[in-house]
C-alpha cells in the first residue's frame, strides 16, 4: 500500500472509532489478540488484549457527522454489468444469475438473468430466490447487534451465560468465550471444525457436543480459524436471550423491516418460495439441477438464508446506511469493524491477490483495503449455489451478484465492477467483451418505491 493509501485507511479506522464513540454511553471493548509467535498454542491461560473499538451496549442516538462520499469514477454505467451478466447466462455458461446495484441510498439495478432449472425452468427474474450459503453471517451478525442495541446482549457476554452445559476441550477457554468471539471466529478452534462432518449429515447438536473434544489452536479471541458449526452457537444464544427461535428474530427484527419480502430461512423456506433457483453442479452432459442439500440449513446462522435480488438490494441499502431505522450508524461501524487479520484472504483468486494488500474479519463480514480503499465483502458457496455482496463505503457502493451452479466464473464481475467504480487500470478478470452494447439488458431497473424490474437473457431461455 502506497504512504498516501496507508493514511487514508488510517484516518478512515479512526473516523469509525469517533463515530462510534460519540454514539455510546456504556461501552465496553472488542478484542483483537495479536498471539506472539512464541505463545503456545492450545488455550490455558488469559490473553493479554488490546481494544480495537469501543462497542456500544446499548447504541444511543447520537448525531452522526455526514459522510463525504467519493464519486463514481467516470465511466461507471450499470448497462455494463447487466451486459455482462447476461452474457454469462448466454449458451448455458452458467444457469441463472442475480444482481443487486446499490448506489446513494438508491437501487440502481436489480435483476435476474438465465433460467431457474435447465431442464423446465423459469426465466430468473428479481424476485427468484437463491440459497446464500455463507452471506448468511452478515445476517447473524445484524440479529446479534440489534439485541445489543437493545441491551439485551453484550458483545463481551459469555456463551456460557446462555449455554451452561457448553465444553471446549480446554475449560478455561469454554468459560471465556465471548459473543463477539463466536461472530468473529476467533473461538480459538483449527478451520472448518467437523464440516465433513456436518457435509455427512451429522446433526448439528451432536458435533456441538464434539466440540468439547476438538483440538483448540489458541485461547479465544486470539487468532482466527473459520467456522460454521462453532459460528452458528450464536443461534442458541438468541433463543436463550430472548425466547424465540434465531429464525423467528431475523424475520420479525430484519427481513419484515427490510422489506426483504422474498427472503427466508432453511429448506422449507427456498422450497415454499413462489420461483426459486435449483442448485446445478457439472455432468457429463453439463448442468445438471439438484434438491438442495439439507446438511448446511442444519446451520442456520453460518448458512441458512435464501434471499433473491430484490432482497438482497434492500439488505445493501440498509448496510450502506440508508435505513437508519433499523440499522442505527453506530451499529454498521461496529459490524464493519475488522477485529482479527485474515492474511489469507491476501491470497487465492487472482482479484485478491492483485488488489488486496490486508483483509480481516469483523463481526460476520470481511473487511478488504482493496488497492487503498475499504471493501466490506463476504462470500458463499455450497452444492450448486455460490454469491458474493461487496460494498464500498467510500462511493456509497453496494453490489450483491448469487448464481446456482458451482462454476467460479462469475467471481470475476466483482473485481471488474470495483475497479470500474474506482478508476483502477483494466484488468480483464471476466472473458466478456465490456464494451459490446448489444450486450446490455433493458434499463428498467427501479421506480422510487423501491419496485424493481426484472429480465432474463434470451439467449439462454431455450435449449442448446
Amino acid at each position: 500500500m502506497n504512504p498516501r493509501s496507508r493514511k487514508a485507511w488510517r484516518y478512515g479506522t479512526f473516523a469509525v472509532l469517533l463515530s462510534l464513540t460519540l454514539g455510546s454511553t456504556a461501552q465496553t471493548s472488542l478484542r483483537w489478540n495479536t498471539p506472539h509467535p512464541s505463545a503456545p498454542s492450545h488455550a490455558t491461560a488469559p490473553q493479554t488484549t488490546t481494544s480495537l473499538a469501543p462497542v456500544a451496549t446499548p447504541v444511543v442516538a447520537a448525531v452522526i457527522p455526514a459522510r463525504a462520499t467519493a464519486p463514481l469514477a467516470p465511466g461507471f454505467d450499470v448497462r455494463h454489468f447487466e451486459g455482462m451478466a447476461q452474457q454469462l447466462v448466454a449458451n448455458r455458461r452458467v444457469p441463472g444469475l442475480a444482481m443487486a446495484i446499490v448506489h446513494n441510498g438508491q437501487i440502481v439495478s436489480a435483476r435476474g438473468y438465465g433460467i431457474t432449472d435447465v431442464r423446465a425452468g423459469q426465466p430468473v427474474d428479481a424476485h427468484t430466490v437463491f440459497r446464500l450459503a455463507s452471506l448468511s453471517k452478515a445476517f447473524a451478525g445484524t440479529m446479534t447487534g440489534l439485541l445489543v442495541n437493545d441491551g439485551i446482549l453484550r458483545w463481551d457476554s459469555k456463551l456460557v451465560d446462555y449455554m451452561p452445559t457448553f465444553r471446549l476441550s480446554d475449560p478455561y477457554a469454554a468459560r471465556q468465550l465471548t459473543v463477539a468471539d463466536l461472530l468473529s471466529h476467533r473461538v480459538g478452534l483449527t478451520h472448518n471444525t467437523f464440516d465433513r462432518d456436518l457435509e455427512a449429515n451429522v446433526d448439528y447438536r451432536t458435533l456441538t457436543q464434539r466440540l468439547a473434544n476438538a483440538p483448540m489452536n489458541c485461547a479465544p479471541g486470539s487468532c482466527y480459524g473459520y467456522q460454521n458449526i462453532a459460528f452458528s452457537l450464536i443461534g442458541d444464544v438468541v433463543f436463550a436471550a430472548t425466547g424465540d427461535f434465531y429464525g423467528q428474530e431475523v424475520q420479525r427484527r430484519i427481513f419484515k423491516p427490510l422489506g426483504m419480502n422474498d427472503a427466508s430461512l432453511g429448506l422449507d423456506g427456498i422450497e415454499s418460495s413462489p420461483r426459486w433457483a435449483r442448485p446445478h453442479v457439472r455432468g457429463r452432459g453439463g448442468w445438471v439441477p439438484l434438491m438442495p442439500k439439507p446438511s448446511y440449513y442444519q446451520v442456520a446462522p453460518a448458512a441458512g438464508v435464501n434471499a433473491s435480488a430484490s432482497d438482497m438490494a434492500q439488505w445493501l441499502l440498509a448496510h450502506t446506511g440508508h435505513r437508519p431505522d433499523v440499522l442505527p450508524a453506530p451499529l454498521l461501524a461496529t459490524l464493519h469493524q475488522p477485529l482479527v487479520n485474515t492474511p489469507s484472504e491476501t491470497r487465492g483468486s487472482a482479484w485478491r491477490r492483485q488488489r488486496v494488500s490486508s483483509a480481516g474479519y469483523a463481526l460476520g463480514w470481511r473487511v478488504y483495503d482493496y488497492s487503498g480503499h475499504r471493501v466490506v465483502f463476504h462470500g458463499g458457496a455450497v452444492q450448486g449455489y455460490r454469491g458474493l455482496v461487496a460494498m464500498l463505503p467510500e462511493q456509497d457502493l453496494g453490489i450483491a451478484i448469487l448464481w446456482n451452479s458451482e462454476s467460479s466464473l462469475p467471481t470475476g464481475m466483482l473485481p471488474t465492477i470495483l475497479d470500474r467504480a474506482l478508476g483502477l487500470p483494466t484488468q480483464r478478470w471476466l472473458d466478456v467483451d465490456f464494451e459490446d452494447p448489444g450486450l446490455y439488458a433493458d434499463t428498467d431497473t427501479a421506480n422510487p418505491e423501491g419496485n424493481v424490474g426484472s429480465s432474463a437473457a434470451s439467449a439462454s431461455a431455450s435449449p442448446h
